[in-house]
């Protein structure tokens, strides 16, 4: 899925677009108003600031919409309810106010992206669980996870930071980039509850999977391929699983 970020607070804009990119949205930035209305790529969806420093963003919205029915969520700071109604009335779709965090966003331009694109008729898209090495799969639609074909009890932190790590088997991901999609943006708790939902996930999955730590930075998942050497893994992995 396009997105059009259209956001003048480069922090903002360079987080969302990280979170929005390791969820498969490809992200275009532009910083002005002016730039949003310039812009000649193809998108599906605009993320539109108000606070622009060249105009309106309401009057961005406006011009927008007078161009066709891409959907447009509103995000600001300004959370007075006549804002709200007068964005939902120039044609935007939803609001989202400032501090928000990128799981919130993301639902909601997909919620969007439902209304504006209801399936066909009788259309059949139905994609099954993804499967990582010969015991693990994750069916994401149902939120469920199975080993050796068996459902696996996961706390919905432990799925989220499941689902988050096998996004990109191998890829080293930090903790904030952890901690930001997983728990948001605005999360100001300890960084400790990751680890024990790291320490959790590898008890769960023992042998499936290796959730690696690296020290200093956060962690890895590698998705062991082969089934006899995963359960010989498995079958001695139950001291290290607690350890972070």
């Amino acid at each position: 899925m396009r997105v059009l970020l259209v956001e003048d607070d480069e922090p903002i804009a360079q987080s969302l677009r990280r979170g929005m990119t390791r969820y498969g949205f490809e992200v275009e930035w532009v910083s002005t108003g002016g730039a949003a209305l310039a812009y000649e790529g193809a998108y599906d969806v605009v993320l539109l600031d108000l606070g622009l420093p060249d105009t309106d963003g309401l009057d961005v919205c406006k011009a927008l919409r007078q161009r066709g029915d891409v959907p447009i969520i509103v995000i600001s700071a300004r959370s007075d309810e006549t804002d709200r109604v007068v964005g939902l009335e120039l044609g935007a779709d939803d609001y989202v106010s400032k501090p928000f965090g990128v799981r919130e966003v993301i639902a909601r331009v997909r919620a969007v992206m439902r209304r504006a694109q209801p399936r066909a008729a009788g259309a059949t898209t139905e994609v099954g669980p993804d499967r990582y090495g010969p015991r693990l799969t994750i069916d994401r639609k149902a939120a469920r996870v199975r080993l050796d074909d068996e459902e696996v009890s996961l706390a919905p932190k432990e799925y989220d930071l499941l689902a988050f790590l096998t996004q990109e088997p191998g890829a080293l991901m930090s903790r904030e980039q952890i901690m930001e999609a997983v728990w948001d943006a605005n999360w100001f708790g300890p960084t400790k509850t990751l680890d024990v939902h790291v320490a959790a996930l590898r008890r769960k999955l023992a042998g499936a999977i290796t959730i690696e730590a690296v020290r200093g930075v956060g962690f890895r998942l590698i998705v062991n391929e082969s089934a006899a050497d995963s359960r010989d893994q498995g079958a001695g992995s139950e001291g290290a699983g607690s350890a972070s």
